[in-house]
């Protein structure tokens, strides 16, 4: 897909699916969003660059750690998620907060080029991103020198028995939401695109999850109304949608657990810092770069 119109279609996707993002994915997040905290160690006065914010659920809690002192700047490509996003910031009194609608990777231009931030993050967005590689570069040229950067995104499609989602959609309209979602997640991919950003001390964790749905219309409701094909979804007739959904249940059958459903995930975290001196990676680019050519042959 042209990056021009798939940028359109997440836009518009996420613009759709703001309403019912939050209630939808909230806990069946947290175990990525923990991960990505934790990994940051923010302290206050710490000044952060957060991209793909979506509704705030990692911008508030940073928001929190770095303190007045501090600042956040948090990045979406849906209008109305950085909206969504400064609304709940400015209920908290959360002055410190700053939001603004960009692509990820152009970061360069709406926030400016100096290395003006001592931590970046990135939570589950990248998979959504035209080319993530100059997308994660733009996060790093914003980093002081040893600035830390921390990014979650999906783990290996094998992993993640909600899969079926893409293929349902794309077979019933022609939008290549996102035919590299799970590209990201390969093993040592995510590393290598962070090392070839100048990155260093590159360190990965992945943890798996269960995305639990007390019935049929939640999990409905998450797959369709609140991710990536929201804008897919709301240009079906009742008898698409209801086809779609059908099919997608079906998928999740294995994963039913009483009246609700278990359906299992796995995230992937990557860490790293920008390097203190140029040219000084810790990180064996060789041994990411073949780690990436296996992970895409599993």
């Amino acid at each position: 897909m042209d990056a021009k119109v798939h940028r359109w279609v997440q836009r518009h996707g996420w613009d759709r699916a703001v309403e019912h993002y939050d209630d939808t994915w909230r806990d069946q997040l947290r175990p990525a969003h923990t991960a990505v905290l934790a990994a940051a160690a923010l302290t206050p006065g710490d000044e952060v660059i957060e991209v793909a914010c979506g509704t705030g659920m990692v911008t508030l809690p940073v928001a929190a750690a770095v303190g007045p002192t501090g600042r956040v700047v948090a990045t979406d490509i849906s209008g109305k998620m950085v909206t969504d996003t400064a609304q709940r910031a400015g209920e908290l009194g959360y002055g410190h907060v700053t939001t603004v609608r960009t692509d990820a990777e152009s970061l360069g231009a709406d926030i400016g080029s100096e290395p003006a931030f001592d931590v970046a993050l990135c939570a589950l967005g990248l998979m959504y991103v035209p080319d993530p590689p100059l997308a994660v570069r733009a996060m790093a040229d914003l980093l002081r020198p040893g600035g830390r950067f921390v990014a979650a995104v999906w783990g290996a499609r094998r992993s993640c028995g909600w899969a079926s989602i893409f293929p349902i959609i794309d077979s019933r309209v022609d939008s290549d939401v996102c035919p590299l979602f799970f590209a990201l997640g390969a093993p040592g991919r995510l590393a290598a695109v962070a090392a070839e950003a100048g990155l260093a001390d590159i360190v990965e964790q992945r943890i798996t999850c269960h995305l639990e749905y007390p019935d049929a219309d939640a999990a409905v409701r998450a797959a369709f109304l609140g991710g990536p094909v929201a804008l897919a979804w709301s240009r079906f007739d009742e008898a698409t949608r209801a086809e779609a959904a059908a099919e997608y249940l079906a998928s999740i059958e294995p994963f039913r657990h009483g009246t609700g459903y278990r359906v299992p995930g796995e995230f992937l975290i990557v860490a790293a810092r920008r390097d203190t001196a140029e040219g000084d990676h810790a990180t064996d680019l060789t041994d990411l770069h073949n780690n990436q050519q296996q992970g895409a042959m599993q």
